[in-house]
């Protein structure tokens, strides 16, 4: 499995449809899953949580960076 590939398509959908953000807010593993469509094992679930998660927070940051830019 192509961990960092899923992780990049996962963000991409999640960023795309605000209703995967609120279920993947409330549980991301069970919303990783589903938009995968396998039972992912825990160890690799909570390396692609985590990595999700990174991504989602590394974008908002860079769209706040970026607000500020404009601003000054």
């Amino acid at each position: 499995m192509d961990i960092k590939g899923k992780i990049t398509e996962i963000v991409d959908k999640i960023k795309g449809d605000p209703s995967l953000a609120k279920d993947f807010t409330k549980d991301p593993e069970k919303t990783i899953e589903k938009l995968l469509g396998v039972d992912i094992p825990d160890g690799v679930a909570d390396k692609v949580i985590d990595g999700v998660k990174a991504a989602l927070t590394a974008d908002k940051l860079s769209g706040i960076v970026g607000k500020l830019k404009d601003i000054f």
